[in-house]
């Protein structure tokens, strides 16, 4: 009896660690995704997965319209698509590392 456990031993430990290395914190990612897409609302500004920056103008149960670009283009997509909320503090730091590099010229 003793032998047969130390045979299951190493592949529990295995799986063990295999989960908590990788199946964890994926769902744990994939957690915070659902919630972020769940969370969006008119005014945010998104990036979608293909790299489309634009602002939220129409949210609904599954489908959001954003407006992209100077010409104001509406498309309207999947909450899905949406590959993350670009917040205002990262837009603020972008504008003054422009602002700094324009001066150093």
């Amino acid at each position: 009896m003793p032998q047969q456990l130390q045979g299951l031993i190493i592949p529990i430990g295995f799986f063990a660690l295999l989960y908590f290395m990788m199946i964890r914190p994926q769902k744990k990612k994939e957690q915070q995704i659902r919630e972020m897409r769940n969370a969006l609302k008119v005014g945010d500004e998104v990036v979608t997965i293909g790299g489309i920056q634009g602002k939220i103008i129409k949210a609904k149960e599954d489908v959001i319209t954003i407006e992209v670009g100077a010409s104001k283009t509406r498309l309207e997509m999947t909450r899905w698509s949406v590959g993350s909320v670009v917040s205002k503090n990262e837009k603020d730091n972008k504008n003054e590392e422009v602002k700094t590099e324009e001066d150093k010229e």
